[in-house]
């Protein structure tokens, strides 16, 4: 390891801003790389899982394969601020092709490999991409777009013609082997400030934006982050299952990581139960991020039936004397299913329910909650997994860089968060008059986020202005809030709350196979039965809320809702409702 990119010797570099570095000594990629390649050279950096360790990239491999491929799009012609989208799930060679088109100033175009084909076709068109690495499972989804140069993600080989053979096996040039240009790429590097991304967010309002994130935005946020929440010790491992487009798996789960010398597996396939359970067994993960849907789901699955059964468990749960004792065995339970050694599992990309998040707490779990936006690269808040540090209900403290005000709160203390920090994005692409509307005169974004922030600065989150509903007396009503209780509730898998006619109406998803098991009873019989506990749903939740708060009605919900991407309801869809049955229009 040179000395010069020591963690010591980046800490001692003395910027005009005052920003104080940790990890590299710049905020551009081609520093990170240059940083962590020389830093962790021969440890491995990714591996995917069950695929032979000869098939391994060590740090110093990645920066190799990055020069290479960046090499060969300088020769395809790919200039400063041109846009080359990625589409495709994670894998060693999506951060080598994002590697590759940053490292020489133009700009990289995450695409969730979720995106239909028509938001991926218009993602490449309002980018203005002039290229897209995908990979084979997806390209069906752009074929056609014969103005775009090609490369298939699978291998990095760029495809110049598929009009004969099927693209995956279509002849090529792979970038991995080509000379390095060093001189090119040294001409070329980017400024901190320009753009690195551009990032369509998967919104739940129907919109989808192009997000600019310039290089320092990312890497800030990722270097910021290296030492406060949790202590990483190089060769540690993380399981990644999250897709690298969303920013905060791209940010948390694999910069930071990366930053620090970690070895970062893969699962290779979708992280079905099946793979999974043996993947945490063999590859013992010291980190992990995942939505809550996740561990909600662990919960639901294999917590919850313990802790309100019948059996000798249960009993001693429902005892305050020995509540304790079954949670923390319960939890160290749970670690032993992670692999025995996790100590960092974070939680973002949407609310955690806060029954499970009460028993993490209570079961001494490392769980690690963040708060942020893609707007923001994306930390704003967050909380590490020690037990002592967290406070159920509540985020964390703001990062430290980023100075949250509250606009327009309201008599208790919640108004919506506004946000100015390094981290923030540059602005909507093409859009100047969207960007307008979401940052106030003096430089804040307004991040659409009801919080609250406690007497030592701690933030909590309550819902979202535009789900905000107002009361019959101008009361704020935060269907978040009355969800959460309604998904608490036995044989509840999912919950939405809309206004209806002046009142609340609760679409109420439940697991009538389970039902039905519980009450043995037949799956007829348990659908016959569902309206009658859709009623005993109701009452119990009205009985924990305000008067102006109470559901009025409820609805079963038959089929799941549909989700973005990112497994966010897309509440737009569900907003309004029908005025009767005779098909008016919504």
């Amino acid at each position: 390891m040179e000395k010069k990119f020591a963690e010591k010797s980046c800490r001692k570099i003395k910027r005009p801003d005052g920003l104080r570095m940790k990890t590299v000594r710049g905020y551009t990629f081609p520093d990170f790389v240059e940083a962590v390649s020389s830093r962790y050279a021969k440890r491995t950096c990714y591996r995917v899982f069950r695929t032979g360790e000869e098939n391994d990239i060590s740090y110093s491999q990645l920066n190799w394969y990055a020069e290479a491929a960046a090499s060969y799009l300088l020769g395809l012609g790919v200039k400063k601020g041109d846009r080359v989208a990625i589409i495709g799930e994670s894998c060693p060679e999506w951060m080598i092709s994002y590697l590759s088109i940053v490292m020489i100033g133009a700009i990289a175009v995450p695409v969730l490999p979720d995106f239909p084909s028509k938001d991926m076709l218009a993602i490449l068109k309002d980018s203005g991409a002039k290229g897209v690495v995908v990979n084979t499972k997806h390209y069906q989804k752009i074929e056609g777009m014969e103005d775009l140069f090609l490369i298939r993600l699978d291998d990095l080989v760029h495809v110049p013609s598929v009009s004969e053979v099927p693209f995956a096996s279509a002849p090529g040039f792979s970038l991995k082997a080509q000379k390095i240009r060093k001189k090119e790429l040294e001409a070329v590097k980017p400024e901190e400030n320009d753009t690195a991304s551009i990032i369509y967010t998967s919104g739940t309002t129907g919109t989808s934006k192009g997000v600019e994130l310039s290089h320092i935005n990312i890497l800030r946020t990722a270097d910021l982050a290296t030492d406060v929440y949790v202590r990483l010790n190089p060769g540690e491992k993380v399981l990644s299952i999250l897709p690298m487009a969303h920013v905060y798996e791209f940010t948390i789960g694999q910069v930071l990581p990366m930053m620090k010398g970690l070895e970062i597996n893969f699962l290779g396939r979708q992280p079905a139960v099946s793979i999974l359970l043996p993947a945490l067994a063999e590859i013992r993960p010291h980190v992990m991020l995942s939505v809550p849907l996740l561990i909600e789901k662990v919960y639901k699955s294999a917590v919850l039936p313990v802790l309100k059964g019948e059996g000798r468990i249960a009993r001693l749960a429902e005892n305050p004397l020995t509540r304790s004792f079954v949670m923390r065995t319960i939890g160290r339970k749970l670690r032993k299913t992670f692999g025995h050694r996790l100590k960092f599992f974070g939680i973002g990309g949407a609310p955690l329910d806060s029954e499970v998040e009460a028993f993490l707490h209570r079961a001494h779990f490392p769980y690690a909650i963040g708060y942020g936006l893609t707007e923001t690269s994306p930390l704003v808040a967050g909380c590490g997994s020690k037990h002592s540090m967290q406070k159920p209900g509540f985020i964390g403290p703001v990062v430290s860089d980023d100075s949250v005000r509250l606009i327009n709160k309201n008599e208790e203390g919640v108004g919506e968060i506004a946000v100015k920090g390094i981290n923030v994005m540059k602005g909507y692409y093409n859009r100047p008059d969207l960007t307008r509307e979401v940052f106030t005169e003096d430089g804040y974004f307004l991040t659409g986020d009801l919080g609250y922030l406690d007497r030592r600065g701690r933030l909590s989150i309550r819902g979202r202005v535009k789900t905000m509903i107002l009361g019959p007396g101008g009361e704020n009503i935060y269907p978040e809030m009355i969800e959460s209780l309604i998904n608490n509730q036995d044989f509840v898998e999912e919950s939405l709350v809309v206004p209806d006619n002046g009142g609340l109406l609760a679409l109420i998803k439940l697991d009538i196979n389970m039902m039905a098991e519980k009450m043995k009873i037949s799956i007829k019989e348990a659908e016959k039965e569902a309206e009658k506990y859709l009623a005993s749903i109701r009452k119990n939740v009205n009985s924990e809320l305000s008067a102006f708060s109470k559901i009025s009605s409820t609805e079963l919900q038959e089929e799941p809702f549909e989700r973005t991407p990112t497994q966010k309801i897309k509440r737009f869809l569900y907003s309004r409702r029908k005025e009767d049955k005779d098909g008016e229009k919504e």
